[in-house]
């Protein structure tokens, strides 16, 4: 089961803090995803008969560096238990406020038996990033 969760909003995020997703177009059927609309924490659950459900979490939005801030590098990540994960890492480096990049990062995330783990997309940088169109879907693969 796959859901897709958005936000048509451009929002500021400041550093470690999390994206916020207030649509869910897609919404998973069988209760192994939920979240609340507003909110950028998703938990996936381990419901499963194996040793550990497996999960492909997707993202994709655009970032810039937000008016009254620093052209330079920025970067967003997906985060573990508020633990970014580093090898998703995405940075860019506008030359200039309000120019916007596309990012995209994708990870599998396994869930043991019968627990939890939350899920977000943070903001890594030292300083406030927009986010404009953001994108996550969340696809139970195993």
């Amino acid at each position: 089961m796959a859901a897709e969760f958005t936000n048509n909003s451009v929002q500021t995020i400041l550093p470690g803090q999390n994206a916020a997703f207030t649509e869910t177009p897609v919404k998973c059927s069988n209760g192994n995803v939920t979240h609340r609309e507003g909110s950028g924490i998703f938990t996936l659950k381990g419901r499963t008969n194996q040793c550990h459900a497996r999960y492909r979490v997707t993202f994709n939005g655009n970032i810039a560096v937000p008016t009254g801030g620093t052209a330079g590098a920025i970067s967003i990540a997906l985060a573990i238990a508020n633990e970014p994960l580093y090898s998703t890492i995405a940075t860019v480096t506008p030359a200039a406020v309000e120019n916007y990049f596309n990012v995209a990062v994708s990870a599998f995330i396994e869930v043991e038996r019968c627990c939890c783990l939350n899920v977000a997309i943070e903001n890594v940088s030292t300083q406030a990033i927009n986010l404009a169109n953001p994108n996550l879907i969340i696809d139970r693969v195993a």
